[in-house]
């Protein structure tokens, strides 16, 4: 296949200034390493005090991308078009009952940011429904603008919500009277996004960010007063534990939660005396983790302990919640893995999978029989959103395929009758019998067999020239839902074959699958991917060079991998926030997550072994001279947990290394973070420069 790029304008040359650095007797150097800002921090709330040195580097190659990417203007405004004609511009939530009320969001035809609504609870027709909280109004005149939270108090009076305008994730929380509107004059800066009322609705609790951007410390604010009154509840003292609370449909308990990736520890508050001591439930053990609702005068516990590593449900008596108390209701089944549980008055409901499926089973607590909610089709997605009301016979979820748009259900646990409350509209036409969806298991380099879901138009030639664009993400037992994403039509519309493979790394095939694809096994999340890519050219779905690998933040780590290990299984390689400058990263402990990262990806600080382990697959560390395919970076300036500079020095050395090969692409995008441009449709912008990349790259645009 001919190379899609032409002649392009001299690209950006970044500026080398050789560091120096030494562990464990090991020596590296980086050419690089300038563009992180020494003052990131700052940067994070105030760009513009970033370093005109970084800001020009990053400039240039946002100008070049876009010199490279000048020919497909057009395409990307038509793939535009044609995902926003996938929205319902003026599409709503259905209302969620709780008390009086009902609570849902909806957009405005052309509005960016949600609405939220309240109406009566046995009124939910559009007339009946009382804007609470405009997200347009609040987000006018902002770069950026995001909606982290909206909870109303358990009186209704009042409703706490979060907002972040620089991308950066520190969220600010506002109270909002009900009635008049209006924000009352509490102000909280420096929030990680939400907060949980107390039962009397006079305040609430919520985690303050420390100037590492790090979730150490529970305050509790009374509505009414300052934030320098506001009460020091708990402070987490170790730097690798995220620290949060959370609360309970009866609102009897407050629950605040330390944990890392694979230990949790959790201290109870009564929701009525939010002043009081918090209780220890159970101490951290290093690999065990459990967290628990409130089922009145016990509490359900969800938790890998004694070596259940797929999980199992405990009891214990609400007044005695330690572990010496607890006692085994379901049992731990190896490659059965239980993901949520929800306590409710007579029944008790948990989400689990099983080779690779979902389904949903509810429990009689009286008599202790159970049943399942499951579908028949060979790949799809069920989310459990349950119910805000702990008295209740009804739980809502959500189902979706591939080819499926997402239908919202309310299920009677008792009668067990299901009925449909929404199917997502389609305004531009979609017929699902256009496209075929199915599940195919690929051979790793050894023997496992790794879920790939497959999507593609019902027209489309499996003869080896369909392009594809194959998706992986593989890190922190995150499992990728095979769901409707009207985007990818997009593509299948255009002849691609959509794949996501299911690696090593996620919990797809359970915990284990997790665990075969961390620290010292973390190559082979890598390889697995390489054999889906390979696998698919070999069957005859694609070919090598029609292949687009795409992945983001840890996927994007991925994509950096896959790029050293075999470049030569791809056509491009689309890298959005993408976490390449693993070991630079995992060495800087003053970042965001780096020592909560360390049980995910090993402490090279500490021990040399895993130092070794992370240099050997470190995408930026492992670039050399290779035939690297044209690949596209894309980095936020503000984000926190994938820092611009990771991909900016990634762009940076392949091109000096490789002035052959690519082209290489970086495109930062000056006013956002990890999630990328705010608004709805402002996101749909970014996918369609991603897809029309990999359309230039196929020879489709």
């Amino acid at each position: 296949m001919p190379r899609p790029f032409g002649p392009l304008p001299a690209a950006p040359v970044a500026e080398k200034r050789p560091f120096t650095d030494t562990r464990h007797g090991i020596e590296r150097s980086d050419d690089y390493a300038w563009l992180r800002a020494d003052n990131w921090q700052e940067v994070f709330k105030d760009t513009s005090v970033l370093d005109p040195a970084i800001r020009a580097h990053l400039e240039a190659e946002n100008a070049y991308q876009d010199a490279a990417m000048a020919d497909t203007k057009e395409l990307q405004k038509v793939l535009f078009e044609e995902m926003k004609g996938r929205i319902k511009e003026d599409d709503s939530t259905v209302p969620m009952p709780d008390g009086p009320y009902a609570y849902g969001s909806s957009y405005r035809k052309g509005g960016q940011q949600p609405l939220f609504q309240r109406m009566p609870r046995d009124k939910t027709a559009e007339a009946d429904r009382t804007i609470i909280l405009d997200g347009d109004a609040e987000a006018d005149g902002k770069a950026y603008f995001r909606i982290a939270s909206a909870d109303h108090s358990p009186d209704h009076g009042k409703l706490l919500w979060g907002y972040d305008d620089k991308g950066s994730e520190f969220f600010r929380l506002r109270v909002r009277d009900m009635e008049s509107r209006e924000d009352l004059a509490d102000d909280v800066a420096d929030s990680s996004g939400g907060g949980v009322w107390d039962a009397k609705s006079e305040g609430f609790f919520y985690s303050k960010l420390d100037a590492n951007h790090r979730p150490s410390k529970l305050y509790y604010h009374r509505v009414g007063s300052a934030q320098a009154d506001d009460i020091l509840v708990y402070e987490e003292t170790d730097a690798g534990f995220f620290m949060g609370a959370g609360g309970s449909r009866r609102n009897d308990v407050i629950h605040v939660s330390s944990h890392d990736h694979e230990t949790s520890e959790i201290r109870l508050i009564r929701a009525d005396d939010p002043l009081s001591e918090p209780v220890l439930v159970a101490p951290r053990q290093e690999g065990v983790e459990y967290e628990l609702d409130s089922g009145g005068d016990v509490f359900f516990i969800l938790t890998n302990a004694d070596g259940a590593k797929d999980f199992k449900i405990m009891t214990a008596p609400a007044d005695a919640p330690g572990k010496a108390n607890w006692s085994e209701l379901v049992a731990h089944k190896p490659g059965r893995l239980i993901l949520a549980i929800q306590a409710y008055k007579d029944f008790l409901v948990w989400l689990e999978r099983e080779d690779g499926l979902p389904r949903i089973i509810v429990r009689d607590r009286k008599s202790g029989e159970e049943h399942a909610i499951a579908f028949a089709e060979e790949a799809y997605s069920l989310g459990l959103v349950g119910s805000m009301e702990y008295d209740t016979d009804v739980i809502r979820f959500s189902y979706s395929s591939m080819t499926t748009p997402a239908q919202v259900f309310d299920y009677n646990m008792r009668s067990h009758d299901r009925t449909l409350l929404k199917t997502q509209e389609v305004p531009s036409g979609h017929d699902p019998a256009d496209y075929i969806t199915r599940r195919i298991l690929v051979p790793s380099y050894d023997g496992e067999e790794v879920p790939v879901s497959l999507l593609y138009h019902r027209d489309t030639m499996l003869d080896g020239t369909a392009p594809c664009l194959l998706y992986g993400y593989g890190s922190y037992g995150i499992a990728i839902p095979a769901s409707f994403n009207t985007n990818c039509l997009s593509l299948a519309d255009r002849g691609f074959v959509y794949a996501i493979a299911h690696i090593r790394g996620g919990k797809d095939k359970g915990v284990a699958w997790y665990e075969d694809g961390k620290r010292a096994k973390k190559q082979n999340t890598f390889k697995d991917f390489v054999a889906a890519a390979h696998y698919l050219a070999r069957e005859g779905f694609t070919s090598a060079d029609r292949i687009v690998a795409q992945g983001g933040s840890a996927g994007g780590m991925l994509m950096g991998a896959v790029a050293n290990m075999a470049p030569e299984a791809f056509g491009g390689i689309i890298a959005e926030v993408a976490f390449v400058d693993v070991l630079n990263t995992m060495l800087d402990d003053t970042l965001p997550l780096t020592p909560p990262e360390w049980p995910e990806w090993g402490n090279p600080i500490a021990s040399k072994t895993d130092y070794e382990t992370i240099a050997a697959y470190s995408p930026y560390d492992r670039t050399g001279h290779a035939p690297y395919p044209p690949i596209l970076a894309v980095a936020g300036l503000t984000d926190p947990r994938v820092t611009y500079w990771e991909p900016a020095k990634w762009i940076a050395r392949l091109r000096a290394l490789n002035p052959d090969a690519g082209p290489f692409l970086l495109k930062t995008n000056m006013d956002s973070g990890h999630g990328g441009a705010s608004g709805r449709f402002s996101r749909l912008e970014e996918i369609a420069f991603s897809y029309a990349f990999a359309l230039k790259v196929v020879g489709k645009a």
